[in-house]
């Protein structure tokens, strides 16, 4: 991988990873179209930038990060992770596969986009405001919803925001929850793969300084992608998205038979 492909890789990490047409689909395209898709050092660079996005997160909304005295709040963020945490664990060795697969991609956000669609006709009469009024029960269950992002080229942020919304939370808070809920997901996930593949990071002394590159670059996109994605989804909802998922599936689909 050279600097530019790392650089390039962590924008489409930084851009897609809070927003509803997923982050690894992009990162998996991209990859491929580069051809270093098959490289291990890339599989652990996709997972690792996540780092520079959760620390957007945490930037962001430092103040709810650090109010130990709402404790309630980090309890709601460990039911809401262990689904996920779980079943990751168990299939690690199959979401790595289903990682080299294009068509998975293209066909999971394809679907994904008409999802999107019509979602917003689903949850027309939310009660919940903010994740104080959440119990400890719809965070479990909003963490289920998170176990499906587990396929690539299913978003992460559709999955929980969706969640949210299906249990009474409105868009805007079942987005922030779902930035939130990112920060431990995502940095179990790092820290795992980190711990499982250290060799890779150290077989080459590139390699600290790509993965450096890459999550200050992901870091600085995914702040700006924040602010963007919940003034648009306040806005526009999801239809945007879903429009947007389905000519990128179709175009990945279409590409993939046409070289065959």
């Amino acid at each position: 991988m050279s600097t530019l492909e790392a650089v390039i890789i962590a924008i489409i990490e930084g851009l897609t990873e809070f927003i509803p047409i997923s982050s690894t689909g992009h990162m998996v395209i991209a990859s491929s179209v580069m051809g270093i898709n098959e490289d291990e050092f890339t599989k652990l660079f996709e997972v690792a930038i996540q780092l520079g996005a959760i620390l957007a997160v945490v930037v962001l909304y430092w103040k709810k990060f650090i109010d130990f005295g709402k404790w309630q709040f980090y309890v709601k963020l460990i039911l809401g992770v262990l689904p996920a945490l779980i079943l990751g664990f168990l299939l690690h060795d199959y979401i790595d596969a289903w990682l080299e697969s294009p068509l998975i991609v293209g066909c999971t956000l394809l679907l994904g986009g008409f999802v999107l669609l019509v979602v917003d006709k689903w949850f027309q009469h939310p009660t919940i405001t903010s994740d104080e009024g959440m119990d400890y029960f719809r965070a479990i269950r909003i963490g289920l919803f998170q176990c499906i992002a587990l396929i690539p080229g299913v978003s992460r942020s559709a999955a929980t925001i969706i969640g949210g919304m299906q249990q009474k939370l409105t868009r805007h808070a079942a987005a922030e929850f779902s930035f939130f809920l990112a920060v431990p997901t995502m940095a179990a996930a790092t820290g795992y793969k980190l711990l499982k593949n250290h060799e890779v990071l150290t077989s080459s002394p590139d390699n600290m300084r790509l993965l450096l590159i890459g999550n200050v670059v992901a870091f600085i996109v995914a702040m700006l992608a924040i602010k963007f994605f919940i003034g648009t989804l306040q806005k526009f909802g999801f239809k945007m998205w879903g429009y947007y998922r389905i000519v990128v599936g179709i175009i990945i689909i279409a590409t993939i038979f046409l070289n065959k």
